[in-house]
Order: structure tokens, then sequence, then C-alpha cells
């Protein structure tokens, strides 16, 4: 059912046999890094609870409600993401309204709930009602990468799934599959796992290996020269947060082949998690590069070393 979507195979078993059972739940949670395939996963899903055929796996998208749900026009489906950077109570209030309308096409109507860390506690509230006493034929599967954000009575009221993430192998060979260019150990490592971070790491590939250089030439150019050959980053404000976690990546990885240097990589490290407290905290974000900068380079020239 799902062999067309990478990783994540447990899953993807457990979601077969409710099929295959009859045994599906009038709540789910589903619960994942972002871009590791979980709304994919929901989506195939929902797909197969309001498939009509009698045996769904030979269906082949021959019935009424599959060609429809390929088309986006099932009205026993609906997808609800955030508007905006939130997802208000006036989306899960029309949701709650149709939720009592009776499954035109199939025996079941589906929502999934995109992002669902989003809603706001109002909005919560108002889902925690139909949550607690749902229509026999209504399916809600709340998708989220944050449930700490999501309230316990909501929580407690699903049945949770947990994705993991996505194996390096496995993103290359999604990498691979698509046509994209597959990705070395620290692109990969920096992906964390997620199929959504592999293709933004892609599509920002010479930052990454501007970054490369930032650290290989530490040890190896003067203090103005190191300045100047990375004044990139001051023009880089919105991926600074990504940008210090590949840093900190490469810093990782040649201390692992140092121990000579083993103090000052740690240091060095320290300085990169000092400056994201610095920008979260909304300081000066030129004067927290400066300082980056300079400590980082200090750190492995011993005219000027702090340690």
């Amino acid at each position: 059912m799902f062999d067309d979507i990478i990783g994540n195979d447990k899953v993807k078993e457990i979601l077969s046999n409710a099929i295959k059972t009859n045994n599906i739940l009038h709540s789910y949670l589903f619960v994942g890094t972002e871009g590791i395939g979980k709304s994919i996963i929901a989506k195939k899903f929902a797909k197969m609870i309001l498939c009509v055929n009698k045996d769904k796996e030979t269906c082949n998208n021959t019935c009424e409600a599959c060609v429809k749900f390929d088309n986006n026009n099932n009205p026993d489906f609906e997808f609800i993401k955030p508007d905006g950077n939130n997802m208000k109570i006036d989306q899960i209030r029309e949701m709650n309204s149709k939720v009592m309308e009776k499954p035109i096409i199939s025996g079941k109507k589906v929502y999934i709930i995109d992002d669902s860390e989003k809603m706001t506690k109002e909005a919560q509230n108002s889902l925690l009602k139909t949550l607690e006493e749902p229509p026999q034929y209504v399916v809600i599967i709340l998708i989220c990468s944050k449930e700490n954000y999501l309230l316990n009575t909501i929580k407690s009221r699903c049945t949770k799934i947990v994705f993991d993430n996505l194996s390096n192998e496995e993103i290359n060979n999604y990498l691979r599959k698509n046509n994209y260019e597959i990705l070395d150990n620290n692109f990969l490592n920096l992906s964390q796992g997620s199929i959504k971070r592999a293709l933004q790491v892609i599509s920002n590939k010479e930052l990454y290996e501007n970054l490369e250089d930032l650290v290989n030439n530490i040890k190896t150019v003067n203090k103005i020269e190191f300045i100047n050959n990375n004044k990139f980053l001051y023009k880089e404000k919105e991926k600074i947060d990504e940008i210090l976690e590949y840093i900190n990546v490469l810093i990782y990885n040649q201390m692992k082949n140092s121990i000579e240097n083993r103090l000052n990589y740690i240091n060095c490290i320290n300085i990169v998690e000092d400056t994201k407290k610095r920008l979260k905290a909304n300081s000066n974000y030129d004067m927290c590069i400066d300082n980056l900068l300079f400590g980082i380079w200090e750190e492995f020239n011993e005219k000027y070393s702090r340690s």
C-alpha cells in the first residue's frame, strides 16, 4: 500500500494492517521531525480509508472515491493547514460543522490537520469537543513535529504514531530516485533525517560550501583575511539558524580527527552556541557575527588565543 514511500516501514505496516482488518480508529496523532513524509503517508492512509473498492489493494484508482481523491475533489476528505503562522479557531469551527454532515461517497470522512501544533489554544479546545464524541464515520489525523505544543487533553484522545527520522541511505535513495544530486555525509548529517531539509541543503549548497571553507581556513589565514572571506554571513540573517547548525557539524567532524586541538574545537562549539543564545535574545545581529568570527579564529591562533 505504501511501497512508493521511502522509510518508516513500521508505521506503514501498522496503517496497512488497520486497512486490511478494517480497524480504523477515530483519531490519530502522527508525530515526527518535519519533512520525513508524515503528510504523504497520512494522505495515502486517508485515500485507502475512503476507497470504496472491496479489495482496496487492487483498486488502482478505479473507484469514484480514489479518482476524486487524486483530483483533489473528494467531498469526504479535507486537508487543513494553518492560516498564516497559526491555525485559528474559525478553521476548526468550520471543520466541526462539516464533521456532522454524513459522507457522500465513502462510508467514512477523513480530516487531516497539518502542523496541528500551530492551533491556538482556543482552536484546540474547539477541536476537543469533536474528539470527545466523534461521529462513527469520522477519522481525524493530526500531524505535528512539536507535540509538546498540543494540549494533553488533545493528545490523550488520539492514537499516537511515531515516525522515525530517515537514514542517510534512505535520503540519498530518494534524491537519486527523483533526479537530485546525492549528498555527502556532512550534508546528510545537516539534513537530520529529513528530506525537506535535504532539499533545502541542495538549494543552498553554495552557501554550505562557503561554510566548509570558513572552518577549513581558520588556521591558515590571518584575522583580516578570515573576516573578509566570511562577510557573506552578515547578509544571511534569515538562514542563520541552519548556518550555525552546520558550522557546529563541521567543527565536530574536525574535532573527531584532532587530539591536539580538541579543547579549541570544544571552545568553538561553545562560541557557536553562545551566538545562538545572543541572537535569540535579540542582540545586534552584526555584533553577534563579529563575536562569532573573531572568537573562533582566535581559538586557533595561539598569539591571540584566549585559552
